[in-house]
């Protein structure tokens, strides 16, 4: 209990609320629609509970990212969103990894539970747009080439996954905007698997979670944004 209380120390009232309300959203739509999969549960979970940790700027949350990121790599491959694998696995997962490394190097006043949100030019920002359209357009011929399920929509999800990661390396508020815009992809994505199995609806359900817990983010980022600069 004690550990539990330390890992949560400075949360709201609200943040628990939304942490505790996502995880019961997760395992109850996995109950009611009969998820064969319990990886599909696990997974969903960990990754909403890295998202509320993102939000607050801290590091665990992009820990969680890399083990989310290797389990939904496994769900998609079993449903040839190959996309989906090679993005989590390929590019996701060590990304994650980097921004471990860059949040640990950027706390704020020395806090090892709260990043410094970083502001980025507008000609930085381009530059990441400019990266993720390249990298999609490589990614659409390869998904093509290993006849990808839905490859329009797992192209789009290729663009909005790297312009999130990055961001989200670089500390900018914006990751969350970006996730958001993933988030609302994955659903109509996950959607079109559900249509063919009901047990995947499970998964549209995890990802209209982690569409509220990203709009929260963006909100909070801001919050922390103002309150760092405020105090320099």
């Amino acid at each position: 209990m004690r550990f539990f209380r330390s890992l949560f120390n400075g949360f709201t009232p609200i943040e628990v609320c939304l942490w505790l309300g996502s995880l019961a959203l997760i395992v109850g739509s996995a109950f009611f629609f009969g998820s064969a999969d319990y990886l599909y549960v696990v997974a969903a979970l960990i990754g909403a509970t890295s998202l509320i940790f993102v939000s607050k700027g801290n590091v665990l949350g992009q820990i969680l990212t890399v083990v989310f990121s290797v389990f939904y790599g496994v769900i998609s491959f079993s449903f040839r969103y190959y996309g989906e694998m090679i993005t989590y696995l390929g590019m996701t997962a060590p990304i994650a990894v980097a921004s471990v490394v860059t949040w640990l190097k950027n706390p704020y006043k020395d806090k090892k539970n709260e990043v410094t949100v970083n502001r980025l030019s507008a000609r930085e920002y381009a530059l990441i747009l400019a990266l993720g359209v390249a990298v999609t357009v490589a990614f659409y011929f390869i998904l093509r080439a290993l006849d990808t399920a839905n490859l329009v929509v797992s192209t789009v999800s290729v663009l909005t996954s790297f312009v999130a990661v990055w961001l989200t390396m670089r500390r900018s508020a914006l990751y969350a905007l970006a996730y958001a815009m993933n988030d609302v992809v994955l659903i109509v994505l996950w959607t079109f698997a559900a249509l063919e199995s009901v047990e995947y609806v499970s998964m549209v359900v995890c990802f209209v979670v982690f569409f509220a817990n990203d709009l929260y983010g963006f909100f909070n980022w801001r919050r922390l944004r103002k309150r760092q600069q405020a105090g320099k």
